[in-house]
């Protein structure tokens, strides 16, 4: 299929990478089209969402390499305009999802996949044309519309790998799964630990936003402002067992109710720190006392991603992506960063591109 291909493409940057200008770092322009690499495809961006990581970035306060002048956006979904003279995976016209990690093709994720994270240390999904190596790109489900697979390459497949990442201790029916939070990784770990039948216990310090949890098949909700120890009440849940799963988002703040609540060989699988810092946070002997595996994951494989995309085919209502009411254009990046930032969102923030 013949697809027009533009001679300039508009875009986002982050200017600085010392955090003083806030999220005044994002510099809006249009620049040419990039060329296409003899194993690249050009892709057409129809939408992207975004995480906290992409927040960060633009604030000074990410870990890990970040190139200069980056095109920020660790997620994306578009339709391929233009393949190089190698390519083999796709044709033009074909819907396509970004991976974060570009070279994570499969099996654990090693130093070199590590750093080839879109939006940091590879221009990433915030503009209206990117190329990219084809072995960085999937199919979209066909039953998603462009937002709704834009919210899949991080929050998704981070809930994924934290679920089922582990041949041995993958979430089976009747398990016990933790989430906390209402953001994307916390609706997808929902969606996904329901789905293959488990109970849920979400976390969430708004009874508003407990409604709607509810309403996504949660089990139990508890407001962790209104019940401090809410560790010691999920593990009550279970009849005094504990929960065999815990998404840990939040951090460190809330890493210790997490032990309090897992049970004897349960998984606390570590996704992020949106709770920030404490003083007082669990160590060493925590985790070993608490008899438990805890594991860091970085988002998760090409193969991972695959089987997910099949999975939200397969159960297409069940799986739908939870995206945030409020949609935003391209030209309102900074407005949909600012409002990530306020917390006042439910599921995927997303930004419609073209």
């Amino acid at each position: 299929m013949a697809q027009d291909i533009p001679n300039t493409a508009k875009q986002w940057n982050v200017t600085t990478q010392d955090g003083k200008d806030g999220f005044n770092a994002l510099q809006f322009s249009e620049k040419a089209v990039p060329d296409v690499g003899d194993s690249q495809v050009l892709v057409k961006l129809h939408a992207a969402s975004l995480n906290y990581r992409d927040l960060i970035i633009t604030l000074g306060k990410y870990p890990f390499h970040t190139i200069p002048d980056v095109v920020p956006g660790s997620d994306g979904a578009g339709t391929v305009i233009a393949i190089g003279q190698h390519v083999t995976r796709f044709k033009p016209g074909d819907k396509v999802v970004t991976l974060f990690n570009q070279e994570h093709i499969g099996g654990p994720v090693n130093a070199e996949a590590s750093r080839s994270g879109l939006g940091g240390a590879i221009h990433g999904t915030l503009r209206s044309v990117g190329a990219f190596n084809e072995q960085g790109l999937v199919r979209m489900p066909e039953n998603l519309t462009p937002v709704e697979a834009a919210t899949l390459p991080c929050a998704g497949l981070t809930a994924w790998n934290a679920l089922f990442g582990l041949a041995d201790n993958q979430v089976v029916a009747g398990q016990w799964v933790l989430t906390q939070g209402t953001g994307g990784v916390s609706i997808f770990a929902l969606q996904f630990a329901k789905a293959a039948g488990a109970k849920v216990i979400a976390t969430t310090g708004s009874n508003e936003k407990a409604t709607v949890l509810k309403e996504l098949g949660a089990d139990h909700v508890i407001n962790y402002n209104e019940t401090p120890d809410w560790g010691a009440v999920a593990k009550n849940l279970t009849g005094g067992i504990g929960v065999d799963h815990v998404v840990e988002v939040a951090g460190p703040k809330s890493m210790a109710q997490s032990l309090a609540a897992i049970k004897i060989s349960g998984v606390v699988t570590i996704i992020g720190f949106v709770g920030g810092h404490a003083k007082d946070q669990p160590g060493f002997l925590d985790c070993l006392t608490n008899l438990c595996t805890v594991r860091g994951i970085l988002v998760g494989s090409r193969a991972q991603m695959e089987d997910m995309c099949r999975a939200i085919e397969a159960n297409p209502e069940r799986l739908r992506p939870v995206v945030d009411k409020k949609l935003f254009r391209l030209e309102e990046v900074k407005d949909a960063y600012e409002y990530q930032w306020s917390g006042k969102h439910f599921g995927k923030v997303c930004v419609q591109i073209e």
